[in-house]
């Protein structure tokens, strides 16, 4: 029997909460997958969703357009941008009402309370089942502090992948690596079907009273073996393929950031082109060490220029890092732009892409008017959304991630903080 059984006979009550969160923590993070239900994307509507973030913020002067509509000029980080225009938008005086300060930028995803269930798990515990692998955590830049940006149901951090290199091989998988995955996912099975056991066994022992909490055990165990039963299918699909090539090292330092960011654009793309996913973030870190760019060296390491004290030098270098940041984001719109869906509209259109941060000044360490892009979608863009967070009723960023989950088919008029949505800037 097992320890957890052995006194049964204690407190039926106290052991049935007791042996329910330790079985159920084998299967912590998949509970969720069943939350929304199924989703169904509207008719022609957009199937894939890829969030980008950076930890350091943007620096809004150079981010917000000065001018509000339709026929704003576009601003100085933005101006890679120029030549998609019309499949973007900028939003301006949106936040999450979140705490300040760097241990609460995750609220980018989460909301109001950093490390809480983020927007991507939400779309992909809803639609990322429907792919081989539900969602991908990206990671450009290293550096100390916090390194999630993803989070489960449960508030558990989701590890990112550096290493385009890593990446590459779980998308084009050998053979040698399926039959690894094929033997984990076997002994997966096997250790849902002893815990399934357990269950079994402790429901006899249980009051009436308690029956219902051991049915939504159940419940996420199917829901477990569903998700099994669709990845060993995947095994026996063929294996994407692809003419890629990968350069012969893996830019994981910090002076190679924007190098590491293009080639994990390269491969995000070709991901979604080849349908192995439809949730993808990829998190911009930085850190202090000091690198060149564009052949000049950075007056101080990108989170030093963060903490730039209005210093017009150090702003200099701030921008031009976060344009070179646009400049990635502009080179992944226009691949997505020219690769066609089968259905023959653009993947762009057929991919919500979310440009931002939970950092709205990191001089300041305040988390107040995030920047803030949606591109792709199939929205109506070519417009910046400017709104006063001082006038009352003024949307929060929640209600714009409303308006992306619903055109993503996901049914919900909720997230975090915000009840709303904001349908009327996009569609």
């Amino acid at each position: 029997m097992p320890p957890n059984l052995s006194r049964a006979h204690q407190s039926p009550d106290r052991l049935s909460r007791r042996v329910f969160l330790r079985a159920g923590a084998t299967v912590i993070a998949l509970p969720a997958l069943e939350a929304f239900g199924s989703a169904v994307p509207p008719a022609n509507g957009p199937r894939n969703f890829v969030a980008v973030g950076t930890y350091l913020g943007w620096h809004q002067k150079a981010f917000f357009p000065t001018q509000a509509g339709r026929d704003y000029e576009l601003s100085p980080t933005l101006n890679p941008l120029a030549d998609l225009r019309d499949h973007f938008t900028v939003f301006s005086g949106l936040d999450h009402r979140a705490p300040n300060g760097h241990n609460a930028w995750s609220n980018f995803l989460c909301g109001m309370n950093p490390g809480s269930w983020s927007l991507d798990q939400m779309i992909a515990d809803s639609i990322g089942q429907q792919t081989r692998i539900p969602s991908i955590e990206l990671t450009a830049g290293s550096g100390e502090g916090p390194q999630a940006m993803s989070f489960t149901r449960q508030g558990v951090g989701l590890p990112q992948i550096d290493r385009p290199s890593v990446l590459y091989k779980r998308l084009f998988a050998s053979e040698a690596d399926r039959a690894r995955t094929e033997y984990l996912l076997a002994s997966g099975e096997s250790s849902l079907d002893m815990v399934l056991d357990d269950a079994n066994r402790l429901q006899r022992s249980l009051p009436s009273r308690d029956r219902a909490k051991l049915d939504e055990y159940f419940e996420s165990i199917r829901a477990v073996e569903k998700r099994m039963e669709r990845q060993h299918a995947a095994l026996g699909e063929p294996a994407a393929t692809t003419t890629y090539t990968l350069p012969d090292y893996d830019p994981v330092t910090p002076n190679l950031q924007i190098e590491a960011e293009g080639i994990l654009y390269d491969l995000s793309a070709l991901a979604l082109e080849s349908g192995q996913t439809r949730v993808i973030t990829m998190f911009l870190h930085g850190l202090g060490q000091v690198f060149s760019l564009d052949g000049r060296q950075l007056v101080a390491g990108y989170h030093g220029l963060s903490h730039h004290g209005n210093d017009p030098v150090m702003i200099r270098d701030l921008v031009a890092i976060e344009t070179a940041h646009v400049h990635c984001l502009a080179r992944f719109l226009e691949q997505l732009q020219a690769k066609k869906t089968p259905e023959g509209k653009s993947l762009l259109d057929d991919t919500v892409v979310l440009l931002g941060t939970g950092m709205g000044d990191a001089s300041r360490h305040s988390n107040a008017n995030l920047p803030a892009l949606v591109a792709g979608g199939g929205f109506k863009h070519g417009s910046h959304v400017a709104v006063d967070p001082q006038q009352a009723g003024t949307p929060l960023l929640g209600d714009l991630y409303i308006t992306l989950m619903q055109r993503l088919g996901i049914e919900t008029d909720r997230f975090s903080n915000a009840s709303h949505n904001m349908n009327e800037a996009l569609l």
